[in-house]
């Protein structure tokens, strides 16, 4: 996802667009408008539509046209998205926000329910939208009189389309709508991280399918759906194995504790610290100063970057006071290992110090967290085989 921006809300929901929604958008009406007259027919043949197609394809109508059209899928995209969102948000899961993008839209979910009959009404709630949106454009399509083509063009694509993506969403390609119906019921007789990875596997295949025809096809947005899929499916999976395998689990399990800690003071050389961190294998150092009598104090963390920043023939003039950051990134040991790696994801670090009572009592790195994690898989014990919930 590159940038986004926020357009309004709905329902308390922030709505934004993604850059590149401003790329794809005039895509989708150059191609719909390209197509006017071969589409209207189809309308024609199919709906009873009786479009003159001569009024729709002069000038600049079908562009016009095609740019209404695209407008009215995405606007069906959105209420498809919050139809996702309401019906989480009845279940207590706060909704971030709903974004369109290059590929449609997003409902950004705070947590995920794990609760089978949760996830199944959330994700069908979608497609049923879109089916709503179809069915309420087909009959503002009936009560538009023939003599308004272009509104009835419009319309009837959007009927066509809207039921279309419903059916599109419904594939069980995880994490698509269907995938996630998929889970939903594999959910119900094995535990919800499995169930995941079974999904998951299944999506990706569908991922791999699907980008084979688009490949064939020529279809670019077709094979950059696959992609997505295929890319989101390994992602979820894995974070949800995580998850599992990390159920409580601690940051104070897994950290290297205060008094096995290497650390760095603030007068050390640039130099200095280079040759420690090329030694030691370490690209990071809590800063700590001398402070009172035996006292010591957390004052900043020191990386690889940072030392970086500082030309080689000029690091023996600097110190680790000049470059370290003191907008320290903390954890309390008793926070759970999950916090730690989300935490670490949305602030793009690779440690995070872990502070009691303002005491430096330990850090936790990414690499931490991975090794832990390949101990637990690979030693059996990832908490995936309890007691799987009971269907009604």
């Amino acid at each position: 996802m590159l940038r986004s921006f926020r357009i309004g809300s709905l329902f308390g929901i922030p709505i934004k667009l993604d850059l590149t929604f401003l790329l794809v958008l005039p895509l989708f009406a150059y191609l719909i408008g390209n197509q006017i007259g071969e589409v209207a027919t189809i309308l024609n043949d199919v709906l009873g539509a009786g479009i003159q197609t001569g009024t729709i394809t002069g000038g600049a109508t079908p562009w016009i046209l095609g740019l209404a059209a695209a407008i009215g899928l995405f606007v069906g995209v959105v209420l498809h998205e919050l139809g996702h969102s309401l019906t989480a948000q009845r279940y207590g899961f706060p909704i971030d926000s709903i974004t369109l993008w290059l590929f449609g839209g997003i409902a950004a979910l705070s947590e995920m329910p794990e609760d089978w009959r949760q996830e199944f009404t959330i994700a069908v709630a979608g497609p049923i939208v879109s089916v709503l949106v179809g069915v309420g454009s087909y009959a503002l399509f009936l009560a538009t009189p023939e003599s308004l083509g272009g509104v009835r063009f419009v319309l009837g694509y959007l009927a066509v389309l809207n039921v279309a993506l419903a059916i599109f969403n419904v594939i069980p390609a995880f994490p698509m709508d269907g995938g996630r119906i998929l889970r939903a019921f594999l959910a119900r007789s094995q535990p919800y991280a499995r169930a995941t990875q079974q999904a998951a596997s299944i999506g990706k295949l569908f991922a791999v399918f699907m980008g084979l025809f688009g490949l064939f096809a020529f279809d670019i947005i077709l094979i950059g759906v696959a992609f997505f899929v295929y890319i989101a499916a390994s992602s979820e999976a894995q974070q949800v194995t995580m998850k599992a395998a990390f159920q409580d689990v601690t940051v104070s399990d897994i950290m290297t504790p205060a008094e096995h800690l290497r650390t760095v003071d603030p007068d050390t050389s640039i130099a200095d610290l280079i040759q420690r961190m090329f030694t030691e294998r370490h690209t990071g150092y809590p800063v700590i100063e001398a402070s009172g009598f035996n006292g010591e104090r957390l004052v900043g963390l020191v990386t690889l970057s940072d030392a970086r920043e500082i030309d080689a023939v000029e690091r023996d003039a600097y110190t680790v006071e000049d470059v370290m950051s003191t907008d320290l990134k903390t954890i309390s040991p008793d926070s759970d290992a999950m916090t730690a790696i989300e935490r670490m994801q949305s602030d793009d670090i690779g440690r995070l110090l872990v502070v009691e009572d303002g005491d430096l009592v330990g850090l936790i790195s990414r690499t931490d967290l991975m090794t832990a994690f390949d101990i637990v898989q690979k030693s059996g014990g990832l908490n995936m085989a309890a007691q799987p919930q009971t269907a009604d």
